[in-house]
């Protein structure tokens, strides 16, 4: 597959981390107009109180509002299982599109049958404004931006690229954090080595920006990389290391982790767009399967 790279386009990206959950939000705008996206929101909850605030998005808009920028699009690297999107809150204040990579319909499914959703939950990705294939380009003000499916981590996932930028999701992570887990349903290690392969396929000189960063070692935060840099010192992936071995590894790693502490709440939220799930009476109501993930 070739992929429409234009290394001469230069957005400018604005970073903002969220300590809850470890992820990283992007406004990325065009340098040669007002308009911009943001990759990757979040929504605030306190699941012991089932309260749900949007302290991190009002930053984001209210950064938008303060540079007088147009938002013309809400991007989903991927349906997140450790933290709640906002883009539907977002969407009401600042407008732009919604999208995400078509394989949702996958995710849907699968979840739909875990959280014994009913016929009314749709299962065809309609609840987001656009569904990306492969290669399928969109515009950012005068800027194409284009999107590569990354399965392994989860079918859905996608690493958007914006000229000399590619937010990555979490197709990877900082050299020294290494990638993913592969162990969702849906998800496959093997999958995953190829679709890091794919991103670090791209020029060498290429910005990476990652959704989540841990500080691996008590470093700090960091999220901004580059391809050659994942190349040389990934310590799952860099310096050549085969897709068995990683397959190995992954599957050895994998097995000892945890689940995420939000991931019975994300995976219903964010399979609907950001929306929350509602009760007969039309209440904002979660589900908790027992022993179903």
């Amino acid at each position: 597959m070739s992929y429409p790279v234009n290394m001469s386009i230069k957005p400018e990206v604005s970073a903002h981390f969220d300590a809850a959950t470890n992820t990283i939000s992007y406004i990325v705008k065009d340098p040669d107009s007002t308009h911009c996206a943001i990759i990757d929101s979040v929504m605030d909850i306190d699941y012991a109180a089932g309260r749900i605030t949007h302290a991190h998005a009002d930053v984001l808009i209210a950064e938008i509002e303060e540079r007088g920028l147009t938002l013309d699009w809400i991007i989903e690297t991927h349906v997140h299982a450790d933290h709640l999107s906002a883009a539907p809150y977002i969407q009401q204040k600042l407008g732009g599109k919604i999208g995400v990579g078509e394989k949702i319909m996958v995710v849907q499914e699968t979840f739909g049958k875990v959280f014994n959703e009913g016929t009314e939950f749709q299962r065809d990705g309609s609840q987001f404004d656009a569904l990306f294939k492969d290669n399928d380009s969109y515009m950012i003000g005068t800027m194409q931006a284009f999107a590569i499916f990354t399965p392994g981590h989860t079918p859905a996932c996608m690493v958007h690229v914006v000229g000399d930028v590619a937010f990555a999701g979490d197709t990877l992570f900082m050299p020294d954090g290494g990638s993913a887990r592969a162990d969702f349903p849906g998800g496959d290690a093997g999958e995953l080595y190829d679709s890091i392969q794919k991103v670090l396929a791209l020029p060498d000189e290429m910005r990476l920006f990652m959704c989540h960063d841990y500080g691996p070692n008590d470093r700090a935060i960091q999220w901004e990389t580059t391809v050659a840099e994942q190349k040389a010192n990934n310590i799952h992936v860099g310096g050549g290391k085969s897709r068995e071995d990683f397959i190995k590894f992954r599957t050895e790693r994998d097995a000892q982790l945890a689940l995420p502490n939000l991931i019975i709440p994300s995976l219903q939220v964010n399979m609907r767009a950001g929306e929350v799930p509602t009760d007969a009476d039309g209440n904002p109501m979660l589900k908790v399967p027992i022993n179903a993930i």
